[in-house]
């Protein structure tokens, strides 16, 4: 009987670093592929890319719906409670054999604390990272405790990771997922990709990606404001703009957006760009700004520069492509001439990506087909001061 391997997904971002995964288990004859779509992809406000996953030729097992219409930290914490009853029902009737997650969202807390009390052994994908201006960085460490399998993405993550307790034969360096869809992806061409998003690049040319920094009270509009700001003095710039995730206090960076975008006619706003086009688009942007982990992880790999603004990626390994900025006009329109400067471009040509160059999904499934799942249920806690 084949080893039943239920994939969880939040949102587009998870679901395109998952994808390879997903594609390695169904070409596997050991490893059955159950799919549980829930958070973002179910949301009309977030363009309901659980059909992105359909359309790609996947069939979702089940869906839980768990988004609550509010961005308040209570409606979040009503969304994560109604996650574990859904997640409990739905984990119970598919019986996987392992639960396969990846990174720091609430939906995914919500599953793992499902399966850890159904006894199901949870993979962690991407833990160990710091981010210590988000919740995520809380999460993501509450789901390593709880997680049986981890796969992270630098030396340095693996060590923090044994360093929370975990057993260090449990604990594998990989990689970093997204470097691999960019590895095994046809791209669009500029042209195809232009017509496919009803937009031309222009002279000079910027991605925007702002989340709110969920560990501090309130400060996504004056944040957001200070960006537009800075923005709004360029010259000859085509702006192109993804919204930002279902967390606390996101719906005024939505409401910021969309005002900008329509006084602007250089601005473009485009709810899903989808992973294939959003990585496309790295191929033909002059950088990106904001503070979005794939700054930090995918871009580097394009040779060119990201603008991180502000605590959200804070602790996070870094290129020598990433410029660090505060959260003001000045310093963000500061680190946007450092961006275009011959000096920085001539740096960021040659930056070695500390992410890796790929093969984590392929690491991930072999692991996956030959582990053994006997008495794994059972953690001892791996102390660093006893030898």
């Amino acid at each position: 009987m084949n080893r039943k391997i239920c994939v969880i997904t939040g949102s587009r971002a998870e679901y395109g670093l998952l994808r390879n995964i997903m594609v390695d288990i169904i070409k596997s004859s050991t490893l059955q592929l159950q799919i549980v779509a829930t958070g973002m992809h179910l949301s009309p406000e977030f363009g309901l890319t659980y059909r992105e996953i359909e359309n790609d030729g996947f069939i979702i097992d089940r869906k839980v719906e768990l988004l609550l219409s509010s961005d308040s930290p209570v409606g979040i914490s009503k969304s994560l409670g109604i996650g574990v009853i859904g997640f409990g029902d739905v984990l119970h009737d598919l019986s996987p054999d392992i639960v396969l997650v990846l990174g720091d969202r609430f939906e995914i807390l919500a599953a793992v604390t499902s399966a850890m009390i159904l006894k199901i052994p949870v993979a962690h994908i991407h833990g160990g990272e710091l981010t210590e201006g988000a919740i995520d960085e809380l999460i993501r460490h509450s789901v390593t405790k709880m997680s049986h399998f981890h796969f992270v993405a630098t030396e340095e993550y693996k060590r923090r990771v044994i360093q929370l307790g975990e057993q260090p034969n449990r604990v594998f360096m990989v990689g970093a997922l997204g470097i691999d869809n960019i590895n095994k992806l046809t791209l669009l061409n500029k042209d195809d990709l232009e017509d496919s998003m009803g937009f031309r690049f222009g002279k000079r040319n910027l991605m925007v990606t702002f989340h709110p920094v969920t560990l501090e009270n309130s400060t996504s509009e004056m944040q957001m404001g200070e960006l537009l700001a800075a923005l709004d003095e360029l010259e000859e710039t085509n702006l192109i703009f993804t919204m930002p995730n279902a967390d606390l206090d996101n719906r005024i960076i939505f409401e910021l957006i969309n005002k900008y975008v329509k006084k602007h006619e250089n601005a473009f706003v485009f709810t899903s760009l989808g992973y294939l086009r959003y990585l496309s688009c790295l191929q033909f942007v002059d950088g990106v700004i904001g503070n979005s982990s794939s700054g930090l992880i995918e871009v580097p790999c394009f040779r060119k520069g990201t603008i991180n603004i502000g605590d959200r990626q804070r602790g996070r390994m870094k290129a020598d492509s990433v410029i660090n900025c505060q959260p003001d006009k000045q310093s963000i329109s500061k680190a946007i001439l450092k961006l275009y400067s011959e000096s920085f471009q001539i740096k960021a040509s040659s930056v070695v990506n500390p992410y890796g160059t790929g093969g984590a999904s392929q690491y991930i499934v072999e692991f996956l087909q030959s582990v053994s799942l006997e008495g794994v249920l059972k953690k001892r806690f791996y102390d660093l001061n006893v030898s």
